[in-house]
């Protein structure tokens, strides 16, 4: 079996049982839904318990359940075709040079971490239509000055 057929799988039992990725991530549980439904649908990884209580939850194999816990290949072709995900690249196209600046006024020459990160959403109502509220938190990684000389700090070095 390939992790893809496995994301079928786990797709078609989560059809046939009419559970929701609530009702899924509150009985695996243990950290983010985004990082639970992420890696059932073979992006992420769940660490062995998780692993195991997936797939319990879904009557995998040992095989299936181990897969479920091996470091799987991200990401997707470029760009998205999907409208929704193609929303978030458009966000970075158009307005990824101004967040640049601005995280980079703040904090320096770095990036915000995708992997020690947080990510929240939450549907708001609105007269208009509902609107979708979202919130990420990334850890700073200020580049590291290798070799550093002449009084350039090794790590984190920020200019006033």
């Amino acid at each position: 079996m390939t992790r893809t057929q496995l994301t079928e799988k786990i797709l078609d039992i989560k059809r046939e049982k009419g559970w929701s990725w609530k009702y899924i991530c509150g009985e695996i549980g243990g950290m983010s839904d985004t990082l639970i439904v992420g890696a059932l649908l073979g992006q992420m990884k769940l660490v062995k318990p998780l692993a195991a209580k997936a797939a319990a939850l879904f009557g995998l194999s040992a095989a299936e359940q181990s897969m479920l816990n091996e470091v799987p290949y991200r990401g997707m072709p470029m760009p998205p075709t999907d409208p929704l995900i193609y929303r978030f690249y458009e966000m970075v196209m158009v307005n990824g040079p101004a967040w640049k600046a601005l995280i980079e006024e703040e904090f320096g020459d770095g990036i915000m971490s995708a992997i020690d990160f947080d990510f929240d959403f939450e549907r708001m109502p609105h007269p208009k239509g509902d609107r979708v509220k979202i919130s990420m938190s990334g850890k700073f990684l200020p580049y590291k000055y290798y070799g550093a000389e002449q009084g350039i700090p090794e790590y984190g070095f920020k200019e006033e």
